[in-house]
């Protein structure tokens, strides 16, 4: 007697779903064991269906219909978290730029131009993708940033000790006490005057390392749109911070 082979599970798939104008990424997973179709948001925001095997297309999208109301209750409770990928904007010294994947060529990235829109054009396997992005900030903070630290430190005859890149949720920038400036490398996502406020910001810590009077003082002499500037970051910011520059 022929032993009766099960059909292989359907491999996950990963799409987007528009909800509140947002592009949600949405997962579909086949569970043998599952007796209906399921829906939840899973950690970062992600939603995730399972269906039992043989459900269709059709149903599935029907049954995310269903429950556009319920996900809209839930998300309108949920920061957005976007994940970088092609098609969405993000913006490069305060302009949005749309991504664009191009895989023909090596794992590159590039600025380019169509039709007066801005392009951020990534090179390589997709999947290094939101890694590439965020190692072009990354590059891009050290030319951007550098000079303006000589400059600045110019300015207040205290040189920097060292200027160090990093991603940090809880601030943009920091000093030590002996003379390392730290910055998030998040903030070549802001406007270039914004850009010139925090390492103002920073290297007036050289000589005050408080917040005080004499430091707002230093800090506005180094950057007269201080007040405006500190104003964007307090708004803008933590958009910035909830970028994610990772595949999940």
């Amino acid at each position: 007697m022929l032993k009766r082979t099960s059909k292989p599970a359907r491999p996950p798939e990963d799409r987007h779903m528009d909800v509140l104008g947002r592009q949600v990424p949405l997962r579909v997973v086949e569970n043998a064991r599952a007796k209906r179709l399921t829906l939840r948001i899973a950690a970062g925001g992600q939603l995730r269906v399972t269906i039992p095997p043989g459900i269709s297309e059709r149903q599935i999208d029907d049954f995310l219909q269903r429950h556009r109301g319920w996900l809209e209750e839930r998300l309108r409770k949920l920061p957005e978290h976007p994940v970088v990928r092609p098609g969405v904007k993000i913006p490069i010294r305060g302009v949005p730029h749309l991504i664009c994947h191009e895989p023909g060529k090596r794992g590159t990235v590039a600025l380019g131009e169509k039709d007066g829109q801005k392009l951020l054009i990534v090179h390589g396997d997709i999947q290094h993708l939101p890694r590439r992005i965020a190692d072009f900030l990354k590059k891009e903070a050290r030319r951007e940033i550098e000079p303006l630290v000589l400059k600045h430190t110019a300015s207040v005859g205290r040189p920097a000790k060292a200027t160090r890149y990093k991603d940090t949720s809880s601030r943009w920038g920091s000093c030590t006490s002996d003379g390392v400036l730290s910055f998030s490398w998040r903030i070549m996502m802001a406007p270039r005057p914004v850009i010139d406020y925090l390492v103002a910001h920073e290297v007036a810590h050289l000589r005050e390392m408080n917040h005080g009077p004499r430091f707002w003082k230093l800090c506005r002499e180094l950057c007269p749109d201080t007040d405006r500037c500190k104003d964007w970051l307090k708004r803008n910011g933590t958009a910035l911070q909830a970028i994610r520059f990772r595949s999940e």
